[in-house]
C-alpha cells in the first residue's frame, strides 16, 4: 500500500467553505414559520425575534460571544458579516477562533475537510491536526505561531489587554494579508474591539512563550498580556458607553461568563449597572452537571447578570443554530438604519477614555481624560 502524502487530505477540493447569509434568501420566513412549531425550532424563531429587537434598541450595544471550532467549521464569514453590517459592537472570544483560525486564514491558510473515521497516527506522520471531521496544516501553524512572535516582537514592551494586540493583528492583515475576508481584520477596519480573556490558550500564547523566553535569556523586558484589564475594559464599555446590553452568545466558556460578569464588576466598582437587557445562547452543553456553558440564563439572573424579559436558551448545534439565526436577522435588516457604535474609539492604546461629563465630575478636564494602565 503506498504510503499517504500530505496532499491526499489536504486539497482544493477538501477546503471548507464558509456560510454567506448575505446570498440566502427567504432565511428569515424559515426561522419565522419555525416560531409556531415547537421544541427547538420556535426557541430559535424566538431566540432571533430578541436579537433583531437588540438592534433595533438605539441605546443597546450587541456583545458576540465566540467560543469551539466557528471559524474552522465554515462560519467565518457569518461573523465576519455582522461585523461590517453594524450587527455586533463588541466580540469576546475564545483565543483560538482568532488566531487559529479566522488570523491563520487571513495569513493565506484555509481549513480542509475530513472525517473522524481516519488513522489518526498516519495525520500526526503527516503534520496533519484534527479538529473532529476536519483538518488544519500543522506546519501552516507554526507559520501563525511565528507570525504572532513578529508581531509581539514589534511591540513597546508593556502590559497589554488583549484587545490592543489583536487589533494590531487586523492592522497586520489589512497590510499583509492573503485574504481579506476575515472578523479580525473587519473589526479593525469597523472599531470593534475584540477581547480574549484567555489569550494565551491558543497559537498566541506559543508567540507569547518564545517572545518572552529570548527576553528573558538576554535580560530585556517583554510584552505581558493584562487579563485583568480585559475585564476592566470591558466593565468600563458596560458602565459608559450605553449602559443597555445585548448578548449572542455562541456556545460557552469563558467568553460567556466573562462577558455576563461585568454587570457584578460594574457593581464592585460602585456603578449600579443594569442586568444585561437581551441575552441569547447557542448550546449543546447539559445544565446538569453544574458546568457554567451549560448553566441557563435564568441561573445567570439569580447572580444579577441577565433580565429575564428577553432571554432565549437554544439547545442545538452552532453550525445550524447560528447562520439561521443571523442569516433571519440579517434579511429582516435593522442593520440598515443602524450605526456602528465604533467602540474601539474609547481606548487610545492602553488607555480608556472617560466621556467628557464624567471627566468633568470627576474634578478632570471637559477634554477625555485616558484611564491610564
Amino acid at each position: 500500500m503506498p504510503k499517504a502524502k500530505k496532499s491526499d487530505y489536504l486539497n482544493k477540493n477538501s477546503l471548507v467553505k464558509h456560510i454567506d447569509i448575505t446570498q440566502i434568501r427567504d432565511l428569515d420566513k424559515l426561522v419565522a414559520a419555525m416560531g409556531d412549531t415547537s421544541f427547538q425550532a420556535r426557541n430559535l424563531s424566538r431566540a432571533a425575534d430578541i436579537y433583531d429587537m437588540a438592534l433595533r434598541d438605539q441605546g443597546c450595544n450587541v456583545i458576540l460571544c465566540l467560543a469551539g471550532s466557528l471559524v474552522s467549521a465554515g462560519l467565518k464569514k457569518v461573523i465576519t458579516d455582522l461585523v461590517n453590517n453594524n450587527m455586533v459592537d463588541a466580540i469576546v472570544s475564545t483565543g483560538a477562533i482568532v488566531v487559529d483560525q479566522d488570523f491563520f486564514e487571513g495569513l493565506g491558510f484555509s481549513h480542509y475537510k475530513g472525517t473522524p473515521f481516519v488513522n489518526d497516527a498516519e495525520l500526526r506522520d503527516l503534520a496533519i491536526d484534527r479538529i473532529y471531521d476536519h483538518y488544519i496544516d500543522e506546519d501552516e501553524l507554526r507559520i501563525c505561531d511565528e507570525t504572532m512572535t513578529k508581531i509581539i516582537n514589534g511591540l513597546e514592551k508593556r502590559p497589554y489587554a488583549s484587545r490592543e494586540i489583536i487589533r494590531e493583528m487586523g492592522a497586520y492583515l489589512a497590510k499583509n494579508g492573503k485574504k481579506h475576508d476575515g472578523f479580525v481584520e473587519a473589526a479593525y477596519k469597523k472599531n470593534v474591539p475584540i477581547f480574549v480573556p484567555a489569550f494565551a490558550d491558543c497559537s498566541a500564547g506559543f508567540g507569547f512563550v518564545l517572545h518572552q523566553h529570548e527576553c528573558l535569556k538576554a535580560g530585556k523586558p517583554m510584552v505581558t498580556l493584562d487579563g485583568a484589564r480585559d475585564f476592566l475594559d470591558l466593565t468600563y464599555l458596560k458602565m459608559y458607553c450605553g449602559q443597555d446590553t445585548g448578548l449572542l452568545m455562541i456556545s460557552g466558556g469563558v467568553p460567556k461568563n466573562f462577558t455576563q460578569d461585568v454587570v457584578v464588576a460594574a457593581e464592585v466598582l460602585g456603578h449600579d449597572a443594569p442586568m444585561h437587557k437581551y441575552a441569547i445562547q447557542l448550546t449543546v452543553a447539559d445544565e446538569r452537571d453544574g458546568a457554567l456553558s451549560g448553566s441557563t440564563l435564568k441561573e445567570a439572573s439569580s447572580w444579577g447578570k441577565v433580565d429575564l424579559s428577553y432571554e432565549q436558551m437554544v439547545y442545538g448545534e452552532a453550525t445550524i443554530t447560528f447562520p439561521l439565526i443571523a442569516g433571519a436577522v440579517y434579511a429582516r435588516g435593522a442593520h440598515k438604519s443602524r450605526k456602528g457604535r465604533e467602540l474601539s474609539n474609547w481606548f487610545e492604546g492602553p488607555n480608556f477614555k472617560y466621556p467628557a461629563e464624567k471627566s468633568k465630575a470627576a474634578g478632570k478636564s471637559k477634554k477625555t481624560a485616558p484611564v491610564g494602565a
